[in-house]
């Protein structure tokens, strides 16, 4: 009997240290965004983002970076801090079904993990970083949740997908539309 309880307590050592002994990665929240454009690129910290949204304080060089956007400083801390309040059971329906899949794939190409060689890789990512970001916020997601949800170190934001997708912003707008009509009203009966 003294031999089992010891095995047990043996094998539960080995288990929470395996990470440890083997090595295995251990998934986190993104620490930076890199800002990709053609062949250039910019990192920013996302502890140093956060703080700007929060306070309006900045580094110089998310300052350099953030004047290159052509908005002003009030601006970006609005869209940085708002919240959307988002039920996490909805939210988790509506990454899970096939319009939500449609959409996070077409996402991936701009917001996606360094070095994923798929789609699928960033879109899964996408749906964690939504649904970690929710449960950060409470119940509500902001931009800088959506990063502290990310699970890799890094986040990738490719500004040539971005313009792509912006130039099609009529699109996009009447995927809100039809989002936020009667399709979301369904989701949260169902």
């Amino acid at each position: 009997m003294k031999f089992s309880k010891f095995l047990i307590l043996k094998i539960f050592f080995i288990l929470i240290n395996s990470p440890l002994l083997f090595n295995i990665p251990r998934a986190s929240a993104a620490e930076e965004i890199k800002i990709t454009y053609s062949i250039f690129s910019r990192t920013i910290k996302v502890n140093s983002l956060k703080t700007f949204a929060k306070e309006g304080k900045s580094t110089r060089k998310l300052k350099r970076i953030l004047k290159a956007t052509g908005s002003a400083d009030k601006e970006i801390r609005k869209v940085l801090n708002k919240d959307f309040e988002v039920p996490i059971t909805v939210a988790s329906k509506l990454v899970y079904s096939e319009i939500g899949n449609v959409f996070l794939t077409r996402l991936s190409s701009i917001i996606h993990p360094p070095r994923a060689t798929d789609e699928r890789t960033g879109m899964l990512a996408l749906r964690a970083s939504v649904i970690q970001g929710i449960n950060i916020g409470n119940g509500k997601i902001n931009l800088i949740n959506f990063f502290e949800g990310y699970p890799t170190k890094t986040v990738i934001l490719d500004v040539n997908a971005l313009s792509k997708v912006m130039n099609k912003v009529e699109s996009i707008s009447e995927l809100l539309t039809f989002f936020t009509n009667s399709p979301l009203e369904k989701i949260k009966t169902n």
